[in-house]
């Protein structure tokens, strides 16, 4: 039996592909389950929720995201799904902050639990939040996540700030028709608040596969609508490999981003692999292939074997997604069985 501990101490050659790409991020699906029912992500009904048994015990999400660390990465982010749906999270935090010293630990969420959990993650270890929030409008957040809980967001989020999170972003997806007109309205609220916004173009990764080009607001579009606002200028020490181009306010209010996952796809330094709820490795969101890690890791087979399936994964990761161009596929899996 292999514990989560079993070789803190154990270093391995970084997971790099093909490309020279390295892997230092890790986005771990702890559930396909989600309280809200966006409409860019999931039917109002009928979602084929994966059995219980199917799912990755704390333990096996442990001991996986410890050889990854060995491998060299330096950051795990949990995402579902609602990853705050799942029984007992801040034991899963607990394990992961564990591993490593200064290892960043970040968490993407809806919100609606937070104001009675942020305060148990953070003393579990969780460093970093994204809080989804695509509208300010209540008839409009009813429309779009099938369920009328913006008060329970914004509740989660002050929550969140109460509990010493700094900073804190949050996303937005932008479907024209549905909420682009609130642009400048979420990025002044966003400056009063004191948090991080983050505009997402809209990606093909619904269940019902609804995505239409037509409705995509690319980020230039959102990035000159912003700058009819404010006074913007780029911060000049991004990570190249972040998925997010951020833009500071030149009153010093704070910052703002944009991810233009579709209109400038940033997947030549794409730093990232994920895992699915049910323990399939992928090497990009919109990867047609996976790895099942779940076998290795429930045959006691040696931290090796499962260092090996994903350095195989990694050498095989392709070199981008080719959104709206000829011959691109569409994942079976949508966004919450993947992972955000």
């Amino acid at each position: 039996m292999h514990t989560p501990q079993e070789s803190a101490t154990t270093f391995r050659a970084p997971l790099t592909d093909r490309l020279g790409r390295t892997v230092r991020d890790l986005r771990l699906s702890v559930t396909d389950r989600c309280n809200l029912r966006c409409v860019y992500c999931m039917p109002a009904e009928g979602m084929p929720w994966l059995p219980k048994d199917h799912l990755l015990t704390y333990e096996e999400l442990a001991r996986l995201a410890r050889v990854c660390v060995e491998c060299g990465v330096t950051g795990i982010r949990l995402t579902g799904g609602e990853p705050t749906v799942r029984a007992d999270l801040p034991v899963l935090v607990r394990l992961l902050a564990d591993l490593a010293p200064g290892l960043d630990l970040a968490l993407t969420t809806n919100g609606l639990k937070l104001p009675e959990m942020a305060v148990p993650l953070r003393e579990a270890g969780l460093r970093r939040l994204n809080v989804s929030l695509d509208t300010l409008q209540r008839d409009r957040f009813h429309r779009l996540a099938r369920r009328d809980r913006l008060d329970d967001v914004l509740r989660g989020l002050a929550a969140a700030r109460d509990a010493g999170y700094a900073p804190i972003k949050v996303n937005a997806v932008l479907m024209r028709g549905h909420n682009d007109d609130e642009i400048v309205p979420l990025a002044r609220w966003a400056r009063d608040e004191g948090f991080e916004l983050r505009f997402i173009e809209w990606m093909p990764l619904d269940f019902e596969r609804r995505w239409d080009l037509s409705q995509l607001v690319p980020s230039d579009e959102v990035l000159a609508r912003l700058g009819e606002a404010f006074a913007l200028e780029p911060e000049l020490d991004d990570d190249p490999s972040a998925p997010a181009r951020t833009f500071r306010y030149r009153d010093g209010a704070g910052r703002v981003g944009v991810i233009a996952s579709v209109t400038r796809p940033f997947c030549g330094t794409c730093d990232r692999i994920r895992l699915t709820a049910d323990g399939q490795v992928r090497t990009c969101l919109f990867a047609t292939t996976e790895y099942d890690i779940r076998q290795v890791l429930r045959s006691d087979a040696s931290d090796d074997a499962v260092e090996a399936l994903l350095r195989s994964a990694v050498l095989r990761k392709a070199p981008g997604h080719l959104i709206a161009q000829p011959g691109f596929v569409q994942p079976e899996r949508g966004m919450s069985a993947i992972g955000g």
